[in-house]
């Protein structure tokens, strides 16, 4: 998939990945890959300065642990990022409708 898709689109993705639940960096980006059939493989140099931007806006938390011996950044959404992304996927719904009304090759509407 073309980077200049996900233009604008990147910060919802990840919020919407972590509408799961907490998950590490890597674990976001493999979720990402896994959600969209592999289409989505972003490298860790887009994903992290994302997760921390979201950080500072408030939209997600994070907290380090160690699993396994190694430590680890967790993130999840906080109770302001659930409600972006909320208002994220109402404007996806409006945006995906309007463009499939143009690209989908229906009838055009007539004039009255």
């Amino acid at each position: 998939m073309k980077s200049d898709a996900l233009r604008g689109h990147l910060d919802a993705l990840l919020l919407a990945v972590l509408d799961g639940g907490p998950l590490h960096g890597y674990a976001i980006i493999e979720a990402l890959q896994a959600r969209s059939g592999g289409a989505l493989d972003l490298p860790t140099g887009t994903v992290y300065p994302a997760l921390r931007r979201l950080e500072t806006a408030g939209l997600v938390v994070s907290d380090w642990s160690t699993v396994g011996g190694r430590r680890r950044r967790t993130y999840k959404l906080t109770r302001t990022g659930q409600k972006a992304l909320a208002a994220e996927r109402t404007a996806w719904r409006e945006f995906t409708t309007a463009i499939e009304g143009v690209l989908g090759g229906g009838p055009w509407p007539t004039r009255a």
